[in-house]
């Protein structure tokens, strides 16, 4: 086996195929890596225009025994897209038509790399959107969103990316070519083996082309920020309002008190409204008409007002002061200017259970001693919750370890995840091994160990 270095890898893949583009060091030197800073520390990345040159370059690497590391946007949180010397950056970046929107079915077919926010815009003439929304929706491709599973705001309604995913085609690390692109719901024909690269966060192949189930755009919206005592409330609001008649509930999306406060103060956004000591669900639904969804959500707050014991609330008068109520929510990142590389959790645990958690995380934090304490937001309706640590990382070994403990206990005997939407990649690798049960363990060993017996697909990842 030859060690390869970037330039030399570079210069041997130039050439390969018509439709493959290679950058290397030079080429490389400058751009932004993306979420996490050693995405591009391969130093050499593989852009294929087809599927074809995907296999041509997917075969040359396992012949010679190179590493390959799948990347969309890079815009993943888990360091699931961190590349090394002599390893191969395979990135969608030019995988990005939209080949077929099918109004008259529902669907659309697209390269992998295709953005979430590129697909929304042309289906947006149509009359049409997407069943899934992320507020990375800029960067994040459709090929990531897939590898891991990504769920986001509509997750509650309409499932998480899997739900989405009707067909795809993707290159397995033989180099041979898997195309299932099927555009219909109902298919009884044996395991459903595409499933096996959704989720799987590129270790079992590289996807290309995919076909999704796309919705009706319901344009009209009104949105409210209401101040809640705790998740249990804001259920409720989210249960009433996805029962009213003529309504669509489009998002509840619920942040905890010292969110609230700290992002509030930074963007000095009005608080006067709110409660001290409230936290803040914000909460859209959509209508025939502006009037309608705006009637409606008025009458319903009314309604729900003491029966919910909601703590203050303010229903957005302008599209502007809509996109400001959920900048306070989708800006999310805002704490790593006071807090540079905050610590970063993705937890889900069924809806029922959140108060009895938040509780438990928050005292456990402050156990581990002075001063620690979370930002907790999130998909309250799913029981996704996003956490991140009010204190600068990296965490000495030992406090890391205490951290985690407390951000995972309980987690999956309460019926939930370690990792929500956001995948294992590198940063979740010990919370995997010990929270995942050993057979499944052993089984996505089995099935990787099959597919891929050199290893070469996203190494030292989610450890298969």
């Amino acid at each position: 086996m030859i060690d390869y270095t970037p330039a030399a890898l570079t210069e041997a893949l130039t050439g390969l195929h018509a439709d493959l583009r290679v950058l290397g060091p030079e080429a490389l030197a400058g751009r932004h890596p993306g979420e996490h800073e050693h995405n591009l520390g391969a130093g050499v990345m593989a852009q294929p225009a087809s599927t074809e040159a995907a296999a041509a370059l997917i075969a040359w690497c396992r012949e010679n025994r190179v590493a390959i590391v799948p990347q969309g946007g890079s815009s993943g949180l888990v360091g699931g897209g961190v590349s090394r010397a002599e390893e191969v950056i395979l990135s969608s970046a030019r995988l990005n038509s939209i080949l077929a929107i099918r109004p008259d079915e529902s669907t659309v077919e697209v390269e992998a790399g295709v953005t979430l926010e590129a697909l929304q815009s042309a289906l947006r003439p149509h009359g049409l959107t997407t069943g899934i929304d992320l507020g990375s929706r800029g960067s994040a491709t459709i090929g990531g969103m897939l590898a891991t599973n990504a769920g986001g705001i509509l997750a509650f309604r309409n499932g998480v990316m899997r739900h989405q995913i009707l067909g795809l085609e993707a290159v397995l690390p033989s180099g041979e070519i898997f195309s299932d692109m099927t555009r219909v719901v109902k298919v009884s024909a044996g395991p459903d083996l595409k499933q096996l690269f959704i989720g799987g966060e590129g270790a079992f192949g590289f996807v290309t082309r995919v076909v999704m189930t796309v919705e009706r755009l319901r344009p009209h919206r009104a949105t409210a920020l209401l101040g809640v005592v705790d998740a249990a409330s804001a259920l409720s609001v989210a249960a009433h309002l996805n029962q009213l008649g003529g309504v669509t509930l489009e998002a509840a999306e619920m942040m905890w008190p010292r969110y609230v406060q700290d992002h509030a103060a930074l963007k000095a956004f009005d608080l006067d409204w709110l409660d001290e000591g409230a936290a803040m669900l914000l909460v859209e639904v959509s209508a025939e008409t502006q009037e309608i969804a705006t009637l409606a959500l008025e009458e319903a707050l009314a309604e729900l007002w003491e029966p919910a014991g909601l703590r203050g609330g303010i229903l957005a008068q302008s599209s502007e002061q809509a996109r400001r109520f959920w900048d306070l929510r989708e800006d999310s990142g805002f704490y790593f200017g006071q807090f540079p590389n905050a610590p970063s959790f993705d937890i889900s645990v069924p809806p029922s259970e959140i108060d009895d958690y938040v509780a438990g995380l928050l005292g456990g934090l402050r156990q581990i001693g002075s001063g620690y304490d979370a930002y907790v937001y999130g998909h309250v309706a799913d029981g996704n919750l996003h956490i991140a640590l009010a204190t600068a990382g990296p965490l000495p070994t030992e406090i890391k370890h205490a951290v985690e403990h407390v951000v995972y206990a309980g987690v999956t005997a309460r019926g939930g995840s370690f990792s929500a939407e956001h995948g294992v990649g590198l940063e979740k690798r010990d919370a995997y091994e010990e929270h995942v049960p050993a057979a499944k363990r052993l089984l996505a060993r089995q099935i990787k160990a099959l597919l891929d017996p050199q290893g070469l697909f996203n190494p030292g990842k989610v450890p298969f």
